[in-house]
């Protein structure tokens, strides 16, 4: 999409506009003057999302944790499981 030197000075303008309204929100919400788009608009910052692992992943890895283990005691991942 290409855009006309009016339109982008257009967007530009808006953009400002935008900004100060949100930096106005929050100072008018108590928040920080410092507007940012990753931040919420009561000043919070945004919950982190919980990063979830398949089980199959877990397997995976707890399974090349054992080799490891088993490799340092010179001991063969099938030998450490029956010994469990």
């Amino acid at each position: 999409m290409t855009l006309s030197s009016s339109q982008l000075r257009r967007a530009a303008a808006l953009q400002e506009k935008i900004e100060g309204f949100q930096q106005e929100l929050a100072q008018l919400l108590g928040g920080s003057s410092k507007s940012s788009a990753a931040s919420t608009t009561a000043g919070e910052k945004p919950a982190k999302k919980k990063r979830v692992m398949s089980a199959a992943a877990r397997k995976k890895i707890a399974d090349a944790q054992r080799k490891r283990w088993a490799k340092q005691k010179g001991e063969t991942p099938a030998a450490e499981k029956k010994a469990k």
